[in-house]
């Protein structure tokens, strides 16, 4: 008998069968255990009926991604034992629901079945509480059987299943807390005694957590929420559309924080109440997928010559069009480098794991006030659907940035002529001074003596529209050398980051989320001696030149990895340094890269000189 110190386990059924509640018990279960967690979660674009899965991975020790094979497969239908059965590994178990799928359709000679009857478990539970007629309607405790059978399998201890179980319901439904609770212990004593005997080779138990460490978990849209919580955003919009509109319904879900959600008529009008929030000096975002960022891009050109400091989360779908609305995709990176008609300066960012999507909303605001831009935020559906457990969020250095943001009694100063911007003809105001920098001196609307025009049109230093060439080429030039400014002042850690030894065989270039999955393949790859680098791009734009020149200049092997068909960074580096990689890697099934995957990839692009590699895994 063999205790492990990781497991992969995954759960399928029908979309709205609760799927991702029996997901959440396991995960809950084990990390209340001591375990790290890291849960993908895969679903069709409709709103019942076709199928989901969610895979959970514990360890020992932290995980940033999914695997295809797994130890343990749980169903109560029939669709995911065809799927998934595949991946099951040697030895490891099938539970299902004998009543649906019988024995010989399952073609595994290597592994456990274990035939669990739900129906009947669930029936007397029902008869148990008195609710014989409600037998059908409980139905949906199946998810719970299920997670119990597993850990049962595994001899994990029912007391940690109990306590996961019951706090999903006491607070609302204590009855219905009972019933789940005594359902898990009817399976779980099931799985005991019926395949005590079993040759299923694996266990588990619960591991300390180190003394003084505290955990949360949490999906990405959570933790991208909460970072805007604490940076300061008092205003959020959005039109509802997958998968970001789960941010928005958090900050929702938390009056209690001073963050007003509007939930507008479409994507229009969310980033224009946005702008129109930020006018009055609130820190003020958006929220929105592919399509609804498509929409956006006229209120984002208003922001941008205006200089508006607007917030826009942008959490990438597969496309194009409507494509693959609940898949995952780094598709959007050219079009937010360019999106808008004409120049004018935005800042990028690419965050790549749950701290970065709670930290970078943080700078996001920080950004957007300090050069008087709108900050595009690329995250995407594998992170703002995956959970993960991460060690408690230390933010006691983070900092609040508001620019150059005047006071009523700074506006009065600079508009007596103490200052610069001078008063000026009519009592209007300066707002677009003519500064080195590039960044004027901000009032907000309704300060007194500071009243100053905004218009879709170019304009001089008030805001009043003008077509002259000369103040043309000086705004111009005064709103994009804004975009040098940060280059220079945003620190090289919040740019780039770099993974793995400087004499690595492979460098591996990446941004966004595929970074969890490289990191873990990286650590199987090391310990068949194969070392490798990663290099994170997490600012996209401004382009981080000189580091990522630096990096790449002396890489014995540069291979490009990227969840989309062009390979739109590796494209935007060879643009801008001239430097081009020697291999890569695409996914583009709108299903996330996993661990295993990636480094068999890595492994024959060294050993077998590959030069690109298309990954398809995935169901």
């Amino acid at each position: 008998m063999e205790y492990l110190k990781e497991i992969a386990w995954l759960i399928g059924g029908p979309q709205g069968s609760g799927v991702d509640s029996s997901a959440s018990t396991f995960a809950k279960t084990l990390a209340s255990g001591g375990y790290h967690i890291f849960g993908g979660r895969e679903y069709h674009s409709n709103i019942k009926g076709e199928h989901s899965y969610y895979q959970i991975r514990a360890s020992d020790k932290p995980v940033r991604s999914s695997v295809n094979e797994v130890h343990i497969l749980a169903t109560f239908e029939e669709e995911t034992l065809h799927i998934h059965q595949k991946y099951v590994l040697p030895n490891g178990a099938i539970l299902f629901d004998p009543t649906i799928s019988k024995p010989e359709s399952i073609h595994r000679k290597d592994v456990t079945l274990v035939p669990l009857p739900y129906m009947d478990l669930i029936k007397k539970v029902a008869a148990e509480f008195g609710k014989e007629k409600d037998a059908n309607k409980l139905a949906v405790m199946k998810n719970v059987l299920s997670v119990a059978a597993s850990l049962a399998l595994l001899e994990y201890p029912f007391e940690q299943i109990a306590k996961t179980v019951e706090s999903f319901f006491i607070a609302k439904k204590p009855k219905l807390a009972q019933m789940n609770v005594r359902g898990a212990e009817m399976a779980y004593n099931y799985v005991r005694e019926n395949f005590a005997k079993t040759e299923f080779p694996w266990r588990l138990k619960p591991i300390p957590v180190p003394a003084g460490e505290k955990r949360i978990f949490l999906n990405g849209t959570q933790a991208a929420a909460m970072g805007k919580i604490l940076a300061g955003c008092r205003f959020q919009t959005y039109y509802p559309i997958t998968p970001a509109s789960d941010e928005s319904e958090f900050l929702e879900s938390h009056p209690e924080y001073g963050c007003v959600v509007v939930q507008c008529e479409d994507e229009i009008s969310s980033v224009c109440m946005a702008v129109g929030a930020a006018l009055t000096g609130v820190r003020a975002s958006t929220a929105t997928s592919g399509p609804g960022f498509c929409l956006m891009v006229e209120g984002m050109g208003w922001s941008g010559i205006n200089e508006v400091p607007v917030v826009i989360f942008n959490y990438q779908r597969a496309g194009p069009s409507t494509g693959l609305p609940t898949r995952f995709e780094q598709g959007d990176l050219k079009f937010a480098m360019s999106s808008g008609h004409g120049d004018f300066p935005r800042i990028i960012m690419a965050p790549g794991d749950m701290d970065e999507y709670f930290f970078d909303a943080i700078d996001a605001f920080n950004y957007a006030e300090r050069y008087q831009v709108p900050v595009i935020v690329l995250n995407d559906k594998n992170l703002a659907n995956s959970t993960k457990t991460i060690s408690m969020f230390d933010y006691s250095n983070a900092t609040i940035d508001r620019g150059v943001l005047l006071t009523d009694a700074e506006v009065t100063k600079l508009a007596k002529g103490n200052g610069k911007p001078a008063k000026g003809e009519n009592g209007n105001f300066k707002r677009f001074h003519f500064e080195e920098n590039g960044i004027s001196a901000r009032p907000v609307l309704g300060q007194e003596n500071g009243v100053f025009w905004n218009t879709g049109d170019e304009h001089d230093e008030y805001g009043h529209i003008t077509e002259d060439p000369d103040i043309r080429i000086k705004m111009m030039d005064k709103r994009m050398h804004k975009l040098e400014v940060a280059s220079k002042e945003i620190p090289s850690d919040k740019k780039v980051m770099t993974f793995g030894p400087k004499d690595a065989d492979v460098t591996v270039v990446t941004w966004g989320s595929t970074k969890g999955a490289i990191l873990d393949a990286m650590e199987d790859l090391e310990k068949e001696g194969i070392k490798v680098r990663l290099l994170q791009v997490r600012i996209i734009h401004p382009f981080p030149m000189e580091e990522v020149v630096n990096e790449l200049k002396n890489a014995k092997i540069k291979v490009g990895c990227e969840m989309n068909f062009q390979g739109q960074l590796i494209a935007i580096i060879r643009e801008f340094t001239g430097i081009a990689m020697d291999a890569n890697i695409f996914k583009y099934t709108g299903r996330p890269m996993k661990k295993d995957e990636v480094r068999d990839a890595l492994r024959d692009i060294v050993k077998k000189h590959s030069k690109k590699v298309v990954l398809t895994h995935g169901a």
